[in-house]
């Protein structure tokens, strides 16, 4: 595509355009902000990073075949006059206006819904996606786990929940080539934060939020800022409803079905009337707070009885059995078979927006819960023939421990097994939340084991020893308290103490593939390495 096809007025404007060197018009084949991946026609965005600058290897881009070059700073005198230079204000948030435009807008050809919130983002984007594959839609999502082009999931081999504007808008106009009619995005406080502007120039349809808790301060300052970026979700659901009738209007859209926008927001959480202030767009909620059975509670939402709300939860290792209450005054049963109670939230949070698409009734889509499969890395179970429990969750933060452990422990002392806790906490990342990781572990743990999660340039053991500071004294190391930072090492360690019927939780890596450490990142499958070290004991023992 020639620069001049997507390098618009309209678009200079919105990237934040201050001046171009060079008259020339190329054939832009592609774009790209990671300088080694260029390839012959490449546009080349120049980022400002907290390790590296793009700017320095703006000379190492044309090298490669970049025709043109996106910069906010002063560039060298010395650099060829063959590429065309255009300067902008800030040029990682331009790329969202260049992507769109180079893409031709796709988000424009589909109908969209976002998902944001601390937990549990994954888990309702993938169940929202199968809940439209299910009802016969050909959709696509972007997730930190998965995504999908329109067919069959993929995995994610990147740690980013949000992926960076040129590969969101990459995703999306594939799907829309496949044929897909939706898109499901999980929606990060990065993504959605002007700063990055990674979901610039994306309107949504649907916004959800699952919860708000403390995370991420080392981006956004303040938990303010960070839930104030969280809205900004909701606020774009007005910002769609402008763009309504022009899309309506588009050649290849008079016959889509549109809902109107809306939310959808976990009324139980305390921020939820903040949510729902965000947009002028209905919104509707759900409940997890059981209530004695009475169908009139209330959420925060500002008073407003939730669309759905748990009725009662009978919940085991292979899913969970529930009843629910409509605002209509309907009882619903579900069963699912996904592992931990606290999915019924995320079920109930799929129903809701997959409806609210579709225009349909929640009770149409029920029957089909049983069918939704759990996401890799979220409460699996990992069984090699051990006479114990082992359960991977990348639960890394205090709300999510506070929401997975509870019913466990619950469970546990039912049957007379003991839990058995590991995880770490993220290298320069927010440290207030370390302390409360060991404390809120230790309050429900028999056994407590620390070890590394991706310590990056923190050294591991001033990680550990900054969550075993909120551990109490009646934890003793290398009795019930250990502090182990070789993962590998430490999931041995775990399944060594565990007895008959205890449960081992391997908590913080969930699906991802790597362990990232100063000088180096170690290929990593938490799944895949609890297997191998069931095996080993299986093979001992035998």
């Amino acid at each position: 595509m020639f620069l001049s096809e997507f390098f618009t007025a309209k678009t200079a404007e919105r990237a934040g355009f201050i001046e171009r060197r060079g008259k020339e018009n190329p054939c832009v084949t592609g774009l790209e902000y990671d300088s080694r991946k260029i390839q012959p026609g490449n546009l080349y965005f120049a980022l400002p990073g907290i390790h590296a600058d793009g700017h320095a290897f703006i000379a190492g881009a044309i090298s490669r075949g970049a025709l043109v070059i996106v910069h906010q700073a002063d560039l060298p005198l010395d650099l060829p006059e063959g590429p065309v230079y255009i300067r902008v204000r800030d040029s990682r948030f331009a790329m969202a206006p260049l992507a769109a435009a180079f893409y031709g807008f796709p988000a424009e050809k589909l109908v969209l819904a976002g998902v944001t919130g601390t937990e549990g983002k994954s888990t309702t984007v993938y169940l929202i996606w199968q809940l439209l594959r299910l009802t016969g839609k050909k959709a696509g999502f972007i997730s930190t786990v998965q995504y999908s082009n329109g067919g069959e999931a993929e995995w994610n081999a990147e740690h980013q929940t949000t992926p960076e504007a040129v590969t969101i808008q990459k995703r999306l106009a594939e799907m829309a080539a496949n044929g897909a009619e939706y898109a499901v995005i999980e929606a990060s406080s990065h993504g959605l934060s002007p700063r990055t502007n990674r979901l610039g120039e994306i309107f949504f349809d649907a916004a959800v939020l699952t919860n708000v808790t403390h995370e991420h301060l080392e981006f956004h300052g303040t938990w303010e800022q960070y839930r104030d970026d969280k809205a900004n979700l909701f606020r774009s659901l007005d910002k769609r409803v402008d763009q309504l009738p022009e899309l309506e209007n588009a050649a290849g859209n008079e016959t889509r079905l549109r809902a109107n926008p809306f939310g959808v927001i976990n009324g139980d959480d305390k921020s939820a009337p903040y949510f729902t202030a965000a947009t002028k767009q209905p919104t509707q909620s759900f409940s997890t707070a059981l209530n004695g059975g009475s169908p009139d509670g209330k959420t925060e939402q500002r008073g407003k009885t939730p669309a759905l709300r748990l009725r009662s939860i009978e919940s085991g290792a292979g899913g969970s059995r529930y009843e629910l209450y409509s605002a209509g005054g309907k009882i619903f049963t579900v069963e699912d078979k996904l592992p931990g109670a606290f999915n019924a939230g995320n079920v109930m949070a799929a129903l809701l927006t997959t409806a609210g698409l579709l225009g349909v009734q929640v009770e149409d889509l029920i029957p089909l819960v049983p069918s939704l499969r759990p996401v890799r890395g979220r409460m699996t179970a990992v069984n090699r023939g051990q006479n114990f429990e082992v359960l991977v969750d990348y639960a890394h933060t205090p709300s999510s421990f506070e929401t997975i452990f509870p019913p466990l422990r619950s469970r546990l002392n039912k049957s007379g097994g003991r839990v058995i806790s590991l995880f770490g906490s993220a290298g320069e990342r927010d440290t207030k939340k370390r302390s409360e990781q060991g404390a809120i572990a230790a309050l429900y743990s028999d056994v407590v084991i620390l070890t590394d999660e991706d310590p990056r340039g923190e050294d591991s053991m001033v990680i550990l020893e900054e969550i075993a500071a909120g551990v109490p004294d009646s934890f003793c190391r290398e009795k019930n308290l250990f502090l182990i930072p070789s993962r590998p090492a430490a999931i041995r360690k775990a399944f060594s103490l565990a007895r008959r019927g205890d449960l081992v939780l391997l908590l913080g890596k969930g699906h991802e593939n790597s362990i990232i450490y100063k000088d180096h990142t170690m290929k990593y499958d938490e799944i895949a390495e609890a297997e191998k070290a069931l095996e080993e004991i299986n093979f001992s023992l035998s």
